[in-house]
């Protein structure tokens, strides 16, 4: 199985539009349900971005079933790692991440989180943070494993709907030890539409 991550291209809007019928990953997406591609379109281009304050990328695998929905283009699209906030200033940046649940258990997104890191830090960011409900273990294990040291508990931070989480922050620095990780390769091609709007 191969894998990559690349910035969001708009032929990508049909994984949006599977992945947010997933109620857990309705959440990544500020609860907002892609009903059809025009809406995911426009979440990529306006959320999903690459710039100098944010960049998102898409996991990319050959090795995982199309998602139902997904056309040919972008059925390999399993997920997704973002670097967003990113402050210059202080050198920092906030980091979030999902996977689709076929692609789950296959180690990719401890991968591509470790590639965002490192891309990261080659950009100059010094400190990156993360977050996680103190009840999905699975997403500690993946910033842990890609050397996100946990930092402390924030008390019901989130709320969905009518609950509220206590979330665990994780923060890595460019000084800490290098995880053993295998990071993803970065395949910084963007969309030509994108390129053509300047984004």
């Amino acid at each position: 199985m191969s894998a990559t991550v690349r910035p969001w291209r708009s032929s990508d809007a049909p994984v949006l539009v599977a992945a947010s019928a997933d109620p857990e990953l309705a959440r990544q997406f500020g609860g907002v349900r892609f009903d059809d591609v025009a809406v995911a379109g426009a979440f990529i281009a306006t959320t999903y971005r690459f710039d100098a304050h944010a960049r998102w990328w898409a996991i990319v695998s050959d090795g995982v079933d199309a998602a139902e929905g997904s056309d040919g283009a972008a059925a390999r699209v399993v997920g997704c790692v973002g670097v967003t906030a990113i402050e210059h200033t202080h050198g920092t940046a906030w980091i979030s991440y999902w996977l689709t649940p076929e692609a789950r258990g296959r180690g990719l997104a401890t991968r591509a989180l470790a590639a965002a890191a490192e891309d990261a830090f080659a950009l100059g960011m010094h400190r990156l943070e993360l977050g996680h409900r103190t009840n999905n273990p699975a997403s500690c294990a993946v910033a842990t494993r890609a050397g996100f040291r946990a930092e402390g508990v924030e008390r019901e931070k989130l709320r969905y709907g009518d609950d509220r989480f206590d979330v665990e922050t994780h923060a890595r620095l460019a000084t800490d030890p290098t995880p053993d990780v295998t990071a993803l390769p970065l395949d910084p091609s963007r969309d030509p539409a994108a390129r053509r709007g300047g984004r």
